[in-house]
């Protein structure tokens, strides 16, 4: 299953890598990434920063916060600066239980107190969760399979399953999971990059304009009991961001008319 995608995404992946990824620097190349990657994750949250607010924050800190963005934004934006450059400097640490509190630690740290006053950043929900018009499980028997999930995904990684597939089917089955009070859904997504990552895939960015189509992806793994959507939206996701990088330098590698 999922043959055709794999092959197509492997061979845009390839000449993506080659054309982009290894033409700038390891420094600009993550910059870039985790400007973008922050904006949309957190902007499918709710969060109102574009782009290049995002850029503006990354590179001038909490000393410039812009104009029209709450303090709630900027601090939501700034844990998941440090939960992003966390994940990327532990590339070489366990797919764990630790490694998935402390990202979700970092990502709701100075954020949690406004959401859920007695919850505790990095630490499972002691309350069953709702989010949206979706009511998940109970919250003890959801918890408890948290441990089974992480190492059946770095089971498959280690059995050599395609890295693309094992993050989809990881990020489905642990949305379904929502073991934390705030930032589930950051968190999967920086653990989902943290797989592909690691094996040396560049990073999915789910842009904000496709979180409708997103959403309906992981609603079908609770009311279809099948994440073969996911999966294929994951790969869908990966191959449009790589063609339309890709177009954009052949556009502007064209001679122009300046001169």
């Amino acid at each position: 299953m999922f043959e055709k995608e794999i092959k197509e995404y492997e061979d845009i992946r390839k000449e993506y890598q080659q054309k982009i990824a290894d033409r700038m620097g390891k420094k600009e190349w993550m910059e870039y990434n985790e400007i973008l990657f922050s904006a949309h994750s957190c902007a499918i949250e709710g969060n109102s920063f574009t782009v290049d607010d995002t850029r503006i924050l990354r590179e001038q800190g909490m000393a410039m916060i812009p104009v029209g963005r709450s303090l709630l934004e900027c601090t939501e934006m700034a844990d998941h600066f440090r939960a992003f450059d966390y994940m990327v400097s532990h590339l070489d640490i366990p797919f764990d239980e630790p490694l998935l509190k402390e990202v979700n630690r970092l990502v709701t740290e100075h954020t949690l107190s406004y959401r859920a006053p007695d919850g505790i950043a990095g630490e499972y929900t002691t309350e069953d969760m709702a989010a949206g018009d979706t009511v998940f499980g109970d919250h003890e028997t959801l918890i408890a399979r948290v441990p089974s999930l992480m190492a059946s995904t770095q089971k498959a990684l280690d059995e050599g399953q395609h890295p693309m597939i094992v993050a989809a089917k990881w990020h489905g089955y642990y949305e379904y999971l929502h073991p934390f009070r705030d930032g589930n859904g950051r968190t999967g997504r920086l653990l989902s990059n943290f797989i592909l990552l690691r094996a040396g895939h560049p990073l999915l960015i789910i842009k904000l304009e496709d979180r409708s189509e997103y959403i309906s992806a992981l609603k079908m793994i609770r009311t279809e009991g099948t994440d073969e959507h996911l999966v294929a939206f994951f790969f869908k996701t990966a191959i449009n961001r790589m063609e339309s990088e890709l177009a954009q330098k052949r556009k502007k590698t064209l001679p122009t008319m300046f001169f």
